[in-house]
């Protein structure tokens, strides 16, 4: 069953940033795969955000962190396709486990379905551009993505080059020495061997327990600062001051899932200041090595633009 529903964006007279939605009406399309289609079917549920303009627009494949859904990042993906980019968020597993290997296969298997899948669930006259592909996860997420554009898992490849990738606070197990299974950190500075550009975002309170009982969400030793050291150039990072882990979600994330981005993780007074950051260099950072337009990943680098966060860490490997 194919489930759509269109959200408009509407654009104000005043300067719109990459913070701000873009001047592109967007529509989500929700994708359950079935075995019996006309249209090839995805190997597992999608939630797409696209402009609905014709157009031919770059991709990005955006993986939901631990314990979340999908939809919980809809603010944040409609965001960056306001800006003219098509966002495929899958839903990975709904049964968690502490090995990464079937995410990473599921990922790979998207990725390969995009080319004779895609085009079919998007508006008409929209045509994804699969020469410009994109790679971005969350948490657990953002390990996936890392373990996947690395090749962890020696039988698993894709059939599209991806030209870009991204972390958003990234996690790779409970602490040093208690990575999940692949392994991603190798802990030897510079030793990612990615043919593509890569950001980190980190959020400076994920490493910050909420209560003791627990493990901080994002823990030293497996977070944003350990994924950034074994970057190689071209690379930037960015580290939000006062924002937590999970942050960068919609305003409301319903259910008992919903209520864990809350109870288990250290959170700032708002998110949507930590969303607008998030997509605003998503978008940033996409415009420069997908569309070769650095101005706006430029105009953060220097502070020539007003940011919706203060920032603890940036840093750029050029």
């Amino acid at each position: 069953m194919v489930i759509s529903y269109s959200s408009s964006v509407t654009c104000s007279t005043t300067s719109i940033t990459v913070f701000d939605l873009g001047n592109y009406k967007t529509k989500f399309v929700k994708i359950e795969p079935q075995t019996c289609d006309t249209d090839p079917s995805p190997p597992k549920a999608l939630l797409i955000a696209t402009p609905s303009e014709a157009g031919s627009y770059p991709v990005l494949i955006f993986l939901h962190g631990y314990l979340l859904y999908n939809s919980f990042y809809s603010q944040l993906i409609q965001q960056v396709s306001s800006h003219g980019f098509i966002v495929v968020a899958p839903q990975l597993y709904l049964v968690e486990g502490a090995n990464a290997t079937e995410d990473i296969k599921s990922t790979a298997e998207i990725t390969n379905w995009l080319a004779q899948g895609l085009h079919h669930y998007l508006p008409s006259d929209v045509e994804p551009n699969l020469k410009k592909l994109g790679l971005a996860g969350h948490s657990r997420g953002g390990k996936v993505a890392f373990a996947l554009a690395l090749r962890k898992i020696s039988n698993i490849s894709t059939n599209l080059k991806f030209s870009a990738l991204i972390g958003v606070d990234p996690v790779d197990g409970m602490d040093k020495g208690k990575q999940t299974p692949p392994s991603v950190l190798t802990y030897t500075p510079h030793s990612f061997n990615l043919d593509m550009a890569v950001m980190v975002i980190g959020s400076g309170l994920g490493e910050v327990k909420k209560n003791p009982l627990f493990p901080a969400c994002a823990p030293n030793g497996v977070n944003h600062r350990d994924f950034y050291s074994e970057c190689c150039k071209p690379a930037c990072y960015f580290v939000a001051k006062d924002y937590g882990h999970n942050d960068m979600l919609d305003d409301e994330t319903k259910g008992i899932r919903g209520k864990v981005t809350y109870c288990l993780c250290k959170k700032g007074k708002s998110r949507e200041p930590m969303r607008r950051f998030v997509g605003g260099v998503l978008v940033a950072f996409l415009e420069a090595y997908l569309e070769g337009k650095s101005s706006d990943l430029m105009a953060i680098r220097h502070g020539n633009i007003t940011l919706p966060v203060e920032l603890q860490d940036i840093d750029f490997l050029v």
